[in-house]
């Protein structure tokens, strides 16, 4: 029997737009594919920086560019990552699979991790995300309740908070789906963040 196995790809490594990360699926579907055909089980995990990112200047410039599209909040554009990263994950895995005559389902799972509304990351945010802009831009961004930092001498960005994951709230269907034989892509850019309220 073989062991189980989280796989963990950051977003880095899998290139800055979408044709980079089609070439990076594949050669890194063959590697995983090599573990599976050797009996292991597979969970994968992966970043989403320069994805998440990708899709939030989209978003952005649309809603800029017709303003009936508001823009739209980090935990969309973090499961619009997730789906979309899972999509080329899972469609070069499975065809690597096939290739080899191995018959195993591949899946993605949009997850959710739970934080502590608590955490002081909410109070620091430190993560860039989106668009260079100006200090001018800036500080419209920051007037309308945005936090935005200075990056690097390359100019100014959004950031958001990375607070730390208290559970999966996904978890029992991913481990589920392990057990029913499938290999698994879960908690894509960390998952995205939610906590708990009443009801």
């Amino acid at each position: 029997m073989g062991k189980r196995i989280v796989i963990a790809l950051g977003g880095n490594a899998l290139g800055k737009n979408l044709h980079e990360q089609m070439d990076a699926v594949h050669v890194t579907a063959k590697a995983i594919a090599d573990l599976i055909q050797d009996g292991h089980e597979v969970v994968i995990a992966h970043g989403n920086g320069p994805q998440v990112g990708m899709i939030n200047i989209a978003m952005t410039t649309l809603s800029r560019e017709d303003h009936s599209h508001p823009i739209a909040p980090m935990s969309v554009c973090t499961a619009m990552s997730q789906g979309y990263i899972g999509y080329d994950l899972q469609n070069s895995l499975r065809e690597e699979l096939l290739n080899r005559g191995v018959r195993r389902s591949v899946a993605t799972v949009l997850t959710q991790v739970e934080v502590d509304p608590a955490d002081p990351a909410f109070q620091h945010p430190t993560k860039p995300i989106g668009a260079f802009m100006t200090q001018a831009e800036a500080e419209e961004m920051r007037r309308r309740g945005n936090p935005v930092m200075e990056d690097a001498g390359r100019g100014w960005r959004r950031v958001v908070a990375s607070p730390k994951p208290v559970s999966i709230v996904e978890i029992k269907s991913i481990r589920d789906m392990v057990a029913a034989g499938l290999v698994v892509v879960a908690c894509g850019g960390g998952g995205i963040p939610v906590f708990k309220t009443d009801g």
